[in-house]
């Protein structure tokens, strides 16, 4: 008898020889029916493999990350085999799941795949998926594996297998398909109900411009028709949501080859648009007692050595900048905490002082590839919402759920509402990629772990997500379209402060070393706007808006009342424009739903007789003929109670 202990912490015992789909049918006929794969003592396995030693088991479905991970990757198998006997002389690289969906590489030689292929492709696939063919896994010799793809001819396949110890080496099987796979599968191909290719690419193999370009094709699949469909809408409003269209539609941000790849110009709508958000925050920090500082754009290569960011980053920096004095070396900034790490050292402190809270929207710099390039969301130049706090050991518990607190109030204000922190730890498998003593990373991890329990968040813990220099919290928030991001962090520092010497007198008149946290709300200016965007869809929140009313005149017979009007908008603190252009009015109130504008006052002849305005709502809801005062006191209502509602 074997025990099997479960993700609850019950223990079941079974025959030796028992699988998980035996586990989950004896927990549950719904849970066998659909699971779909499974680990065992944290490997991946099958459903169907033997269990023959005690072991802790977790088993997943569709609903689970890991279930839509061997959904997809079975699925990239059925991908192989249908282009395999849809083009014979293809030769097969790898196929992965990847976050939604999968690809496979391929050498089609000197024949090439377009869209116009994709029906035949699809066709295969559920023709091969329709016969529920088992998916097996067995072990292969190395001298077997070698001979296989020698034979096919496949020098994919052999340099990966030569690469492999021998006794390491699996193949699965299928229908009439074989491939060198690790394992990780549905229990047959008719779990698989819809499929569609996405899109075509090259690739290189193993992404070495040196190496032969391959064909990726990218697809995805479901186990219902009807999660294909909602998928493929969910894209169609990705589209129209995209941040780079509804950018150029704000005339929020623009870039320029000439001024560089990756480096975003902000047009005034998104200057001010940037300001508003920096302001909020600002007014928040000063109320939790931030200080704000400034560090410059450069700083010499010593600096990033002794954080040990250069270690880790320097081939991600911009390369350094010489100067004419001979051994100097400056790079472009490409983290802000050791310029605070510098600004602490400025001056002596005392326990007393503590905790020292320094605030900067400082803009660093990391050289990414330009193939990675992404709108707001990847740049090369971007600005962090940055904060480092300087406190005793003693303080740390509290000034971390502070910076919870914070973040909660940005998130709440800005409409994010669905998240889960995620607890980043230090893999303990792989100590070389992190610095510091294991006695500071324990108490870094436990502060973080404490916090997130006496804040009540709903977290998760992921081993091996910290940062190089300690552990941290990540808010994944949710955006409208059920999309995961990361948003904020706030990360637990005990090594910094000892690279850069940093101390402060304690009560016993002795030298202390302070402990340092690092916290960005927004992470990034822009890749935080990006986000934004998409998940209002440019609709941002009343207090956040460029342009919160569009006063629209009938005629050029009403153009100083609408000034009059403006006025007494901006004297009650509203952001408004006017459109008096010789327009319909049916053209000025398309133009201003396009700009997403929230209210648009229309003034005619009775309008301007009564001294009122007539307020349509974005959308097209009409609110009915109000005073310029009643509307103001609408909107100044509307933002009052959003802000106070998440405020600490």
């Amino acid at each position: 008898m074997i025990q099997v202990t479960l993700p609850d912490g019950s223990v079941k015992e079974f025959e030796s020889g028992a699988t998980p789909f035996d586990v989950a049918n004896s927990i549950s006929a719904g849970l066998a029916r659909n699971v779909i794969s499974a680990k065992y003592n944290k490997q991946t396995i099958e459903i169907t493999t033997p269990l023959t030693e005690d072991g802790s088991l977790v088993l997943y479905t569709w609903n689970d990350d890991e279930g839509k991970k061997a959904f997809w990757h079975s699925s990239a198998h059925i991908l192989a085999q249908a282009l395999e006997e849809l083009y014979p002389w293809v030769k097969l690289t790898i196929g992965p799941a990847i976050d939604k969906g999968f690809y496979y590489d391929v050498d089609l030689g000197d024949r090439s795949l377009s869209e116009n292929d994709f029906k035949k492709i699809e066709d295969k696939m559920l023709e091969i998926a329709r016969g529920k063919h088992e998916f097996s896994m067995r072990s292969v010799s190395k001298a077997d594996a070698l001979e296989l793809y020698k034979k096919q001819e496949n020098p994919y396949k052999v340099e990966l297998i030569e690469n492999l110890e021998d006794g390491t080496i699996t193949f699965c099987d299928h229908d009439t398909f074989t491939d060198l796979c690790r394992g990780g599968h549905l229990p047959n191909t008719g779990f698989v109900k819809a499929v569609k290719l996405m899109s075509v690419a090259g690739a290189y193999w193993r992404g070495d411009e040196n190496k032969p370009q391959l064909t990726r094709v990218y697809g995805i699949s479901f186990p219902k028709q009807k999660d294909l469909k909602e998928y493929l809408e969910l894209l169609e409003e990705a589209k129209k949501r995209d941040h780079r269209k509804l950018g150029k539609e704000l005339q929020l941000f623009t870039f320029s080859q000439k001024v560089g790849q990756g480096l975003p110009l902000w047009l005034p709508n998104g200057a001010a648009l940037r300001e508003r958000l920096e302001n909020f925050l600002k007014a928040a920090q000063k109320k939790a007692g931030y200080e704000m500082v400034v560090s410059p754009h450069i700083g010499q290569k010593e600096l990033y050595v002794t954080s040990g960011h250069y270690a880790k980053y320097g081939e991600d920096s911009f390369q350094p900048i010489t100067t004419p004095a001979e051994g100097e070396e400056f790079l472009l900034k490409p983290m802000n905490c050791p310029h605070h790490c510098e600004i602490y050292n400025a001056n002596q402190w005392s326990y007393r002082d503590l905790p020292k809270r320094f605030a900067e929207f400082g803009t660093v710099y990391r050289y990414e590839q330009s193939g990675e390039l992404h709108g707001l969301t990847r740049v090369r130049g971007f600005t962090q919402d940055d904060a480092h706090i300087f406190c005793t050991p003693d303080q740390l518990d509290e000034e971390f759920m502070k910076v919870i607190d914070l973040v909660l109030y940005v998130f709440g204000s800005l409409g994010f509402e669905n998240f889960t922190a995620q607890v980043s730890l230090r893999d303990p498998e792989n100590k070389e990629k992190y610095i510091g003593s294991d006695e500071n990373w324990a108490k870094a991890e436990n502060a973080i772990i404490n916090a997130a329990k006496a804040k009540n968040l709903n977290y998760v813990v992921e081993t091996g997500e910290a940062a190089f220099y300690g552990p941290k919290l990540d808010f994944m928030v949710k955006d409208a379209l059920g999309r995961s991001w990361q948003l904020g962090t706030i990360q637990v520092d005990y090594n910094l402060p000892e690279r850069f010497e940093l101390t402060y007198k304690g009560s016993d008149n002795e030298e202390h070393r302070p402990v340092m946290i690092h916290r960005a709300p927004f992470g990034s200016m822009e890749r935080f706007v990006a986000i934004l965007l998409e998940h209002t869809g440019g609709n941002f929140p009343l207090w956040l808006m460029p342009v919160q009313a569009s006063v629209l005149t009938l005629s050029e017979n009403y153009e100083n009342y609408a000034q009059n009007v403006l006025t007494l908008l901006e004297n009650n603190e509203v952001r408004a424009t006017i459109d008096d252009r010789g327009e319909t009015m049916g053209r000025k109130i398309r133009e201003a739903e396009m700009q997403k504008t929230p209210f648009m006052l229309i003034i005619g002849e009775k309008e301007s007789n009564d001294g009122t305005v007539s307020v349509r709502k974005h959308g097209g809801e009409d609110l009915g003929t109000m005073t310029v005062a009643e509307f103001a006191e609408i909107i100044n209502t509307e933002i009052s109670k959003t802000l106070k509602k998440f405020e600490v």
